[in-house]
């Protein structure tokens, strides 16, 4: 491994610790060497406060000046509610900057990186890019797409189910797995799940690990079924609540707001809500840039159906629980031939004990 790989490695790692707090701005780290030493090093921490650039050079324990700086994404070159990395970076004496992905961003999209060059700084791109771009594939959607990065992850047995032919489910996976999950909850910015799991489940639908910060709830429920005593009625005046629906019950409307959620009204889509409608909502009006989407077989078909879906996380524990009527994952009315179905790529497995996670990218290669 070089030692620009071996720099960048370290703000690749620096860069995670703003998981879940820095939603919708990128994951960024930066590690400022100097003569062969670290003298330097920061990440965005959290939405609104400074960048990782920033943060790297307010750690310094000596003058920048002539030193090296890595970082993970290309420096921003524009106000916004920080003044831009490429000033600092200009004002600090740096001499040369690594980075590992370019920036998307309309407003950098490779600006940044020219007017470092522009000063005299010699500028070297695409260090350790694969990792670098791994860390930001919600933003990178979210900056281009203008929708939410949609994560559909559930858990079934090595047949394919959900729960048994008697509708339990409570657990399929391990601990471990279902630790993991939180990890994910933590990653995105807001939880999704169909008015079907919380009648059947009365879930929390919040991240459990206790460095975690607040995720919004989103529920489709388009008759506006959720009842005024479950969990996450009772929790909406202090988690962000939102109730999807295309009902006008004006009432029941009301009550959900009493209670301190919050309802958005779609269009229709054969008596449901339009998903690609609410999540454009959700992204432009909310700035809600990635959704974990659990519980509802039906919910997942539709996800599915209306192509809002990125990612499938799969986890398979190793049991089978038979039974022509239990539950699969995927529910609606499913596809009429083989090569109608809904194509996945780009497989990455692990083991997390005795379970499996597979991982696909929606869509062809």
């Amino acid at each position: 491994m070089s030692d620009h790989e071996r720099y960048m490695r370290m703000a690749v790692e620096l860069a995670k610790g703003g998981t879940g707090f820095v939603n919708p701005n990128p994951l960024v780290g930066a590690v400022i060497v100097k003569n062969g030493r670290v003298i330097g090093c920061g990440y965005h921490r959290k939405y609104g406060e400074l960048h990782a650039e920033r943060n790297a050079f307010a750690s310094c324990t000596e003058s920048a000046d002539g030193a090296d700086i890595y970082v993970t994404l290309e420096p921003c070159c524009h106000y916004g509610k920080t003044p831009p990395c490429t000033e600092a970076v200009i004002e600090n004496g740096i001499r040369r900057v690594f980075i590992g992905s370019s920036d998307p961003n309309p407003k950098v999209a490779g600006k940044g990186a020219a007017i470092l060059r522009e000063h005299g700084i010699e500028v070297y791109e695409g260090i350790l890019k694969e990792e670098c771009d791994s860390l930001n594939e919600i933003f990178f959607h979210y900056i281009t797409a203008k929708t939410p990065y949609v994560i559909l992850k559930y858990a079934m047995t090595a047949d394919g189910k959900i729960a048994t032919f008697t509708g339990k489910s409570k657990w399929i996976t391990s601990d471990a797995s279902r630790e993991h999950v939180q990890h994910t909850r933590k990653r995105t910015a807001a939880i999704m799940a169909g008015i079907g799991t919380v009648l059947a489940d009365d879930p929390a639908l919040t991240c459990r690990l206790a460095d975690s910060g607040t995720h919004a709830r989103i529920i489709c429920d388009s008759s506006l079924r959720i009842p005024e005593d479950c969990g996450i009625m009772k929790t909406a005046a202090d988690i962000p609540t939102y109730i999807a629906t295309v009902s006008s019950d004006e009432e029941k409307i009301s009550a959900i707001e009493r209670a301190g959620a919050h309802v958005i009204k779609t269009e229709a889509s054969e008596g449901r809500v339009y998903l690609p409608e609410l999540m454009k909502y959700l992204a432009s009006e909310l700035h809600i840039d990635s959704i974990l989407l659990e519980g509802g077989a039906e919910l997942a078909y539709s996800a599915l159906r209306s192509g809002i879906v990125n990612k499938v996380q799969v986890y398979m524990a190793p049991k089978i629980f038979g039974g022509a009527g239990a539950k699969s994952a995927v529910g609606g009315a499913g596809v009429d031939f083989p090569d109608d179905a809904f194509m996945l790529s780009c497989p990455a497995v692990s083991t997390i004990g005795d379970d499996i996670l597979i991982e696909y990218k929606v869509g062809g290669e």
